[in-house]
Protein backbone atom coordinates (compact mmCIF):
# COMPACT_ATOMS: atom_id res chain seq x y z
CA UNK A 1 0.00 0.00 0.00
CA UNK A 2 3.10 2.19 -0.11
CA UNK A 3 3.31 4.97 -2.79
CA UNK A 4 7.02 4.69 -4.26
CA UNK A 5 7.07 8.34 -5.74
CA UNK A 6 6.73 9.26 -2.02
CA UNK A 7 9.17 8.83 0.86
CA UNK A 8 7.77 6.34 3.27
CA UNK A 9 6.15 7.77 6.22
CA UNK A 10 3.65 5.51 8.76
CA UNK A 11 1.12 6.61 11.65
CA UNK A 12 0.29 3.85 14.17
CA UNK A 13 -3.26 3.63 14.99
CA UNK A 14 -4.86 5.06 18.44
CA UNK A 15 -9.21 4.15 19.00
CA UNK A 16 -10.15 6.96 17.47
CA UNK A 17 -8.34 6.41 14.03
CA UNK A 18 -9.19 3.14 14.16
CA UNK A 19 -12.74 3.92 14.85
CA UNK A 20 -13.44 6.28 11.67
CA UNK A 21 -10.98 3.42 9.58
CA UNK A 22 -13.46 0.33 10.23
CA UNK A 23 -15.74 1.17 7.73
CA UNK A 24 -16.21 -0.78 4.62
CA UNK A 25 -15.92 2.50 2.30
CA UNK A 26 -13.30 4.03 4.26
CA UNK A 27 -11.14 1.57 4.36
CA UNK A 28 -11.31 0.86 0.60
CA UNK A 29 -10.67 4.84 0.21
CA UNK A 30 -7.96 5.14 1.92
CA UNK A 31 -6.16 1.65 0.46
CA UNK A 32 -6.87 3.17 -2.95
CA UNK A 33 -5.40 6.63 -2.57
CA UNK A 34 -2.18 4.65 -1.19
CA UNK A 35 -2.18 2.48 -4.27
CA UNK A 36 -3.59 4.92 -7.01
CA UNK A 37 -2.73 8.25 -5.47
CA UNK A 38 -4.49 11.21 -5.15
CA UNK A 39 -7.68 11.40 -6.71
CA UNK A 40 -11.00 13.61 -6.37
CA UNK A 41 -14.25 12.14 -4.59
CA UNK A 42 -16.03 11.62 -7.90
CA UNK A 43 -13.27 9.67 -9.22
CA UNK A 44 -13.08 7.57 -6.51
CA UNK A 45 -17.17 6.74 -6.30
CA UNK A 46 -17.16 6.05 -9.79
CA UNK A 47 -14.52 3.42 -9.08
CA UNK A 48 -16.61 1.98 -6.17
CA UNK A 49 -19.58 2.10 -7.49
CA UNK A 50 -20.60 4.54 -4.62
CA UNK A 51 -22.12 8.21 -4.48
CA UNK A 52 -19.70 11.73 -4.59
CA UNK A 53 -21.58 13.17 -1.43
CA UNK A 54 -21.08 10.04 0.27
CA UNK A 55 -17.70 9.52 -0.42
CA UNK A 56 -16.83 13.33 0.06
CA UNK A 57 -17.72 12.49 3.72
CA UNK A 58 -16.01 9.54 4.40
CA UNK A 59 -13.41 10.95 3.26
CA UNK A 60 -14.03 14.05 5.47
CA UNK A 61 -14.23 12.01 8.71
CA UNK A 62 -10.91 10.14 7.41
CA UNK A 63 -9.25 13.43 7.20
CA UNK A 64 -10.47 13.99 11.08
CA UNK A 65 -7.91 11.62 12.15
CA UNK A 66 -5.30 12.58 9.27
CA UNK A 67 -5.24 9.53 7.65
CA UNK A 68 -6.14 11.08 4.39
CA UNK A 69 -5.84 15.10 3.29
CA UNK A 70 -6.38 17.30 0.69
CA UNK A 71 -3.76 18.35 -1.33
CA UNK A 72 -4.98 22.17 -2.85
CA UNK A 73 -4.78 21.24 -6.29
CA UNK A 74 -8.39 20.58 -7.40
CA UNK A 75 -10.43 22.81 -9.33
CA UNK A 76 -13.09 24.62 -7.44
CA UNK A 77 -15.31 22.70 -5.06
CA UNK A 78 -13.73 19.48 -6.64
CA UNK A 79 -11.22 18.61 -4.04
CA UNK A 80 -8.28 16.63 -4.76
CA UNK A 81 -7.69 13.83 -2.06
CA UNK A 82 -4.80 11.89 -1.12
CA UNK A 83 -3.59 9.74 1.63
CA UNK A 84 -1.47 11.33 4.32
CA UNK A 85 0.43 8.72 5.21
CA UNK A 86 2.14 5.86 3.33
CA UNK A 87 0.78 3.13 5.88
CA UNK A 88 -0.32 2.65 9.27
CA UNK A 89 0.60 0.35 11.72
CA UNK A 90 -1.15 -0.80 15.06
CA UNK A 91 -0.47 -3.71 17.94
CA UNK A 92 -3.41 -5.69 19.60
CA UNK A 93 -2.16 -4.91 22.89
CA UNK A 94 -2.43 -1.02 22.31
CA UNK A 95 -6.56 -1.53 22.64
CA UNK A 96 -6.87 -4.42 25.09
CA UNK A 97 -9.74 -3.84 27.82
CA UNK A 98 -11.57 -1.14 25.04
CA UNK A 99 -14.13 -3.38 23.89
CA UNK A 100 -15.02 -1.38 21.27
CA UNK A 101 -11.67 -0.69 19.66
CA UNK A 102 -11.04 -4.58 19.78
CA UNK A 103 -14.31 -5.07 17.77
CA UNK A 104 -13.21 -2.47 15.16
CA UNK A 105 -9.67 -4.02 15.22
CA UNK A 106 -10.99 -7.99 14.50
CA UNK A 107 -13.34 -6.00 11.80
CA UNK A 108 -10.30 -3.90 10.27
CA UNK A 109 -8.10 -7.01 10.21
CA UNK A 110 -10.77 -9.81 9.00
CA UNK A 111 -11.22 -6.77 5.93
CA UNK A 112 -7.73 -7.05 5.11
CA UNK A 113 -7.24 -10.46 4.53
CA UNK A 114 -10.27 -10.23 2.17
CA UNK A 115 -8.59 -7.67 0.59
CA UNK A 116 -5.85 -9.75 0.21
CA UNK A 117 -7.64 -12.71 -1.23
CA UNK A 118 -9.19 -10.67 -3.43
CA UNK A 119 -5.90 -8.92 -5.02
CA UNK A 120 -4.60 -12.20 -4.96
CA UNK A 121 -7.52 -14.12 -7.11
CA UNK A 122 -6.85 -11.16 -9.70
CA UNK A 123 -3.43 -12.32 -10.17
CA UNK A 124 -4.28 -15.57 -10.35
CA UNK A 125 -6.58 -14.89 -13.25
CA UNK A 126 -4.61 -12.84 -15.38
CA UNK A 127 -0.84 -14.67 -14.57
CA UNK A 128 -1.21 -16.61 -17.78
CA UNK A 129 -1.14 -12.96 -19.91
CA UNK A 130 2.33 -12.41 -18.05
CA UNK A 131 5.96 -13.19 -19.03
CA UNK A 132 7.16 -16.35 -17.07
CA UNK A 133 9.52 -14.44 -15.42
CA UNK A 134 7.14 -12.48 -13.49
CA UNK A 135 4.66 -15.53 -13.07
CA UNK A 136 8.30 -17.01 -11.50
CA UNK A 137 8.83 -13.74 -9.09
CA UNK A 138 5.36 -13.43 -7.76
CA UNK A 139 3.16 -16.16 -6.32
CA UNK A 140 2.64 -17.45 -2.80
CA UNK A 141 4.41 -19.21 0.10
CA UNK A 142 4.26 -21.07 3.16
CA UNK A 143 5.79 -22.95 5.98
CA UNK A 144 6.06 -23.58 9.98
CA UNK A 145 8.02 -22.16 12.35
CA UNK A 146 8.35 -22.71 16.29
CA UNK A 147 9.52 -19.54 18.09
CA UNK A 148 8.41 -17.82 21.22
CA UNK A 149 6.26 -14.75 21.05
CA UNK A 150 9.71 -12.75 21.15
CA UNK A 151 11.58 -14.65 18.46
CA UNK A 152 8.20 -14.22 16.17
CA UNK A 153 8.26 -10.61 16.98
CA UNK A 154 12.33 -10.42 15.79
CA UNK A 155 11.07 -12.30 13.00
CA UNK A 156 8.63 -10.19 11.59
CA UNK A 157 11.27 -6.91 12.31
CA UNK A 158 13.41 -8.10 10.32
CA UNK A 159 11.10 -9.10 7.85
CA UNK A 160 10.27 -5.74 7.51
CA UNK A 161 13.63 -4.44 7.52
CA UNK A 162 13.88 -6.28 4.45
CA UNK A 163 11.00 -5.26 2.75
CA UNK A 164 12.06 -1.88 3.89
CA UNK A 165 15.24 -2.15 2.00
CA UNK A 166 13.55 -3.11 -1.42
CA UNK A 167 10.56 -0.76 -1.06
CA UNK A 168 12.45 1.63 -3.84
CA UNK A 169 14.93 -0.75 -5.59
CA UNK A 170 13.13 0.18 -8.87
CA UNK A 171 12.14 3.39 -9.19
CA UNK A 172 14.47 3.94 -11.63
CA UNK A 173 13.44 1.57 -13.99
CA UNK A 174 10.88 1.97 -16.31
CA UNK A 175 10.78 -2.21 -16.27
CA UNK A 176 9.57 -2.69 -12.78
CA UNK A 177 6.17 -2.92 -11.46
CA UNK A 178 4.40 -1.92 -8.07
CA UNK A 179 3.61 -5.39 -6.01
CA UNK A 180 1.98 -5.86 -3.21
CA UNK A 181 2.77 -7.78 -0.37
CA UNK A 182 1.66 -9.02 2.58
CA UNK A 183 3.36 -10.44 6.31
CA UNK A 184 0.91 -13.13 8.02
CA UNK A 185 1.62 -14.35 11.09
CA UNK A 186 -0.09 -17.09 13.57
CA UNK A 187 -0.29 -19.63 15.70
CA UNK A 188 -1.67 -22.87 14.03
CA UNK A 189 -3.00 -24.01 17.41
CA UNK A 190 -5.38 -20.46 17.67
CA UNK A 191 -7.79 -22.68 19.92
CA UNK A 192 -5.50 -23.83 22.79
CA UNK A 193 -3.96 -20.31 24.24
CA UNK A 194 -1.48 -20.19 26.59
CA UNK A 195 -2.55 -20.41 30.29
CA UNK A 196 -1.58 -17.55 32.64
CA UNK A 197 2.19 -18.13 33.30
CA UNK A 198 2.98 -19.43 30.17
CA UNK A 199 3.31 -15.94 27.80
CA UNK A 200 7.32 -15.94 28.66
CA UNK A 201 8.92 -13.20 26.99
CA UNK A 202 11.89 -14.81 27.16
CA UNK A 203 13.64 -16.13 23.68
Amino acid sequence: MTNTSEKATGVRLDSESLRVLAHPLRARLLSMLRTGGPATATNLACELGSNSGATSYHLRKLETVHLVTDTGQGKGKRRLWRAATASHEFNPSDFVGDTTAEADLSWLRHHYILSLAGGFETWLDAEQSWPTAWRDAAGADDDVVTLTAVQARAMSMEIDEVVARYRSAGDSDPQARRMSIWRVLYPLDAQDPPRDGEQSMTP
